[in-house]
């Protein structure tokens, strides 16, 4: 059962402070004024042995909240001399980094506890931590194992990995607290799932109880992420209490424009301004941090910093921060943070998290994080303390961003959150575990089933699949053996048995385990192999033939994909179906999309009864933007409703209403413009879906543009003149058209996998992600006996085996390759929700008169379709183009 305290009454600090030993209590008086509203619950529900999860802003002191009645524990034993050569907590983290961090930092307690101990005549044994990862040396392993750390301090994997060695997994016999740290991060990935799985196994190791311990500080919905953290026990529900502290810390969120009209303002203008305004700010402050969502961004915005201001910045006091920089390069700049030595330091995604990075004063966002916890989770680094107000400024350059970005902070204030999603039911992660498990001993194969099921990722795990999990396992697909997939376990389903098989089955699972695929560049050639650049393997797999993008500032058609290759042909005149970067954009969460779909109604009912002036005035009462983006805002709505007032339109663009355009451009070409404002993973598996039924009726392809606030279908002239069509030639519309209404027939949501599925085959999308599962399921080996296998090599096996795979029924690896790529890549839950409100009349579809020119909400949209969009002034020349093209159409 999941309980909540009530955190309006928490007990004095005093009788919580009682409950630890002397030592303990007058350590935490000596280095804090008082305990933190958090701590004043989580110290005794710990002590107490109860499951606990902890949300909190970052830089709340969770960290501790989870470790004082630990460690008041240990020093009990340690004081009694009862303390054993064992490991008695465990604490994972997501990054190695931030176990490295609360090893230091725990590392102060334990030595100082021990001296207020002896001061006060004690004797304590030495409590012990000690780190464990990919990167411990091997002598660190083997000190570990004569003289295992009381401790541990871990990742997700290195936990499976451990739980299969024959030595040290003893020393875990006294395991009674595990705690996950940013347990927000892990649960929304196969990560999270890998770890659920280990708990599970752990706890039937020791076989008792295990305290579990989350923490996090953007969780919702908090029942679910507590279901995930302790699991089940059988049929009954574990325990889990939660103490609720998200919303103490005091926030100073404002969004801002950097110049007065976002719309006629040039583009380089924008971008001038744009870095003024972030220099005058950093000035201002001892140390900014700065977010862009994609590396490039970030690079780029350095590079920009030090060009504009030369005697401001140098290579000492601003840095650049993403998973594409070496470690050594982050340690160094994390080192600088901490000492205080930078003025700015900008990151993609990679300081998101809680490592201990220093004092920040002011965190800076260019552009939307997408989503209201990421958002929240980025400027709680700003003013680390919690009675610091975290201090956080948005930089917008578009019209979209504005809205988005002031819903986003508007909600955050109301303590709103987007829903966590954790992946279920994962094929490939089971059958890691399934091996794993085969190492540890001989399993009945209905007791290994229950044990998985009490993870709360697998509670409704499907006995058929799980079978079919064993079966693959077992090498019961003698198709499959001349690809070299061999048998991993042996099974007995006569006696309902499984185990281990091969002298070689260890090493080879402790060399292939984790989630996270290899990643690999993409080089990219001419059909006579001329090497042109690379792409990342992501932006490969959105890439179907015919595709077109940039590469070093030209235009190529995608050909075709072979192994770490993509080969293309050169084309001159065509504009790009793909932006480059388009990979690496966040998509907008379902939730925050719904809301930005109710703040469209509002608008556009203030738009009735009050003038620009007000609604702009309205704007700055109730939203946390600044004067400039509320003018951007109220004339971006207002152009809008003057488009639909000249389209006869009887509705507005919002949750519950999809207005779909129907655009003709200058080259004769169709577009036809669905506003679903539900987030970019559900408007991409709907515009898949309408594209690959249209495909199949015209007969030819048509370019998809898709983003958070909706999709376009664009239909060629050349296609509409000889292809299929809805309607019959009409004299005065030349070409003729397809029929935006007949469309929308063409998918119904009962259908909708089933289309998408189809749809997906071919794409490199599944061939990729077909790898990555593959390569968890230990169906491709990543490394064999010591030899790491290059990526190249596995792709080329997951391209032979995935058409083995699918003579297959229900193969489980194919199986859970397009449930992720349905329900973790894409959103086909939300969209097959909206393609049955539409099917029932809850969400109205209106379509508007065919037009020459397109309206604002969707130049965004055209602007992702007409170009890729490297540089901000290419944008902005497009944008005001349409935005003319608007004024210009109104005036008719």
């Amino acid at each position: 059962m999941i309980r909540y305290v009530d955190i309006k009454k928490p007990k004095e600090d005093e009788k919580v402070l009682a409950l630890l030993r002397p030592y303990v209590r007058e350590w935490f008086k000596r280095n804090f004024k008082e305990l933190i509203i958090h701590q004043k619950f989580a110290v005794e529900l710990i002590h107490k042995g109860k499951n606990t999860l902890i949300t909190a802003p970052t830089g709340s002191g969770k960290t501790l909240s989870s470790f004082l009645s630990i460690l008041d524990h240990l020093f009990r034993l340690a004081e009694e001399g009862k303390l054993e050569d064992a490991v008695y907590c465990i604490y994972i983290s997501p990054l190695k980094a931030l176990d490295n961090d609360i090893h230091r930092n725990l590392l102060v307690p334990l030595k100082e506890i021990r001296e207020i101990a002896k001061e006060m005549g004690i004797y304590l044994q030495e409590v012990r931590i000690g780190v464990r990862t990919g990167d411990t040396s091997a002598n660190e392993k083997q000190r570990q194992l004569r003289k295992p750390p009381h401790i541990l301090v871990t990742t997700p994997e290195t936990i499976a990995i451990v739980l299969s060695t024959r030595k040290f997994k003893e020393k875990f016999r006294n395991v009674k607290w595990l705690v996950v740290d940013e347990i927000h991060e892990l649960a929304n990935s196969k990560r999270g799932v890998h770890l659920s799985l280990s708990l599970e196994r752990l706890q039937n190791f020791v076989g008792k109880e295990i305290v579990r311990i989350g923490l996090g500080a953007t969780l919702h919905p908090l029942d679910e992420v507590a279901r995930f953290l302790v699991g089940y026990d059988g049929e009954k529900e574990r325990d889990c209490t939660v103490v609720d502290a998200r919303f103490v810390k005091p926030m100073d969120i404002k969004v801002l424009s950097p110049v007065k009209d976002i719309v006629y303002t040039p583009g380089e203008e924008i971008t001038n301004a744009m870095y003024k305004l972030l220099n005058s700010m950093i000035a201002k402050h001892k140390t900014t941090l700065v977010f862009t969502n994609t590396r490039s961004g970030t690079e780029r915005v350095v590079h920009h910093l030090k060009q504009m201001f030369p005697s401001v910045y140098s290579e000492e006091d601003i840095g650049a921060h993403h998973s594409s920089v070496s470690r050594e390069i982050r340690l160094e700049l994390e080192e600088k943070l901490k000492k205080g030595l930078l003025k700015a330091i900008i990151s993609s995604t990679s300081l998101e998290l809680g490592i201990d990075i220093g004092y920040i004063d002011l965190v800076v966002q260019l552009g939307s994080p997408k989503s209201i916890a990421r958002g929240l989770q980025r400027i709680g680094r700003a003013g680390h303390k919690l009675t610091e107000t975290s201090v956080g400024r948005i930089i917008c350059m578009d019209r979209d961003d504005l809205v988005e970005t002031a819903v986003m902070f508007k909600k955050a204030y109301e303590y709103f959150l987007d829903k966590i999603q954790i992946p279920r039911n994962c094929l490939d992660v089971l059958a890691q575990h399934l091996m794993g498990m085969s190492l540890e001993k001989k399993w009945k194969i209905k007791e290994a089933f229950n044990l998985i099921r009490n993870s709360y990722c697998y509670r409704d795990l499907k006995w058929q699949d799980f079978l079919s999990v064993l079966e693959y396992l077992s090498g019961a697909y003698h198709s499959l053996e001349d690809k070299k997939v061999y048998g991993k376990i042996w099974v007995d389903f006569k006696d309902m048995m499984f185990g281990r098989r091969g002298k070689y089955a260890r090493v080879i699972y402790c060399l292939n385990i984790g989630t996270i695929p290899d990643e690999v560049k993409i080089k990219v050639k001419s059909l006579d192999g001329h090497y042109i650049g690379s792409i990342e393997e992501e932006f490969l797999q959105r890439l179907v033939p015919g595709d077109i993008f940039v590469l070093a500032g030209k235009t190529y058609q995608f050909v075709r994909a072979r192994q770490a290759n993509a080969f293309v042909v050169p084309v001159k005149e065509k504009r790009p179906t793909v932006p480059s970067w388009f990979s690496e954009q966040l998509p907008l969460s379902f939730e925050l999309a719904i809301e930005v779909g109710k703040f469209r109604e509002k608008m556009f009912e203030l738009m009735k009864e009050k003038s620009r002036k007000e609604i702009t005035q309205w704007l700055l009462e109730n939203y946390p933007v600044n004067e400039w983006a509320a003018k951007a805002i109220t004339d971006y709505f207002y152009y809008q409703e003057k488009f639909l007032e000249k389209m006869n339109s009887k509705s507005f663009p919002s949750h519950e209403v999809i207005l779909v355009e129907n655009y003709i451009d200058e080259r004769q070409n169709q577009n036809i413009i669905f506003h679903s404002l539900y987030g970019r993973r559900v408007n991409d598996a709907l515009s898949r879906a309408f594209a690959y039924a249209l495909t199949k009726k015209l007969g030819k392809s048509i370019a998809v543009t898709i983003s958070d606030n909706g999709f376009m279908l664009t239909i060629p002239a050349e296609t509409l003149e000889s292809g299929w069509l809805f309607i019959k030639k009409i004299k005065e519309i030349k070409p003729s058209r397809i029929n935006p209404k007949e469309i929308l027939k063409l998918v119904k949501a009962k259908d909708l996998e089933e289309i998408l599925k189809k749809a997906l085959r071919q794409t490199e999308l599944v061939k990729r992600k077909f790898r990555h599962s593959a390569v968890r399921a230990l169906m491709i080996l990543r490394n064999y006996k010591g030899y790491e296998i290059r990526v190249a090599k596995q792709q080329l096996n997951a391209d032979r085996l995935i058409k083995a795979c699918e003579k297959i029924e229900n193969f489980p690896v194919l199986k859970e390759t397009f449930r992720e790529v349905l329900e973790d890549y894409m959103d086909i839950k939300h969209a097959k929700e909206i393609l049955e409100k539409i099917e029932k009349k809850k969400i109205k579809v209106e379509f508007l008169p065919e037009s020459n020119f397109p309206s604002p909400f969707s130049h965004s949209l055209i602007v992702l379709g007409e170009s890729d969009v490297v540089l901000m002034e290419d944008r902005k020349k497009l944008l005001l183009e349409l935005h003319k093209k608007v004024l210009e159409g109104l005036k008719r």
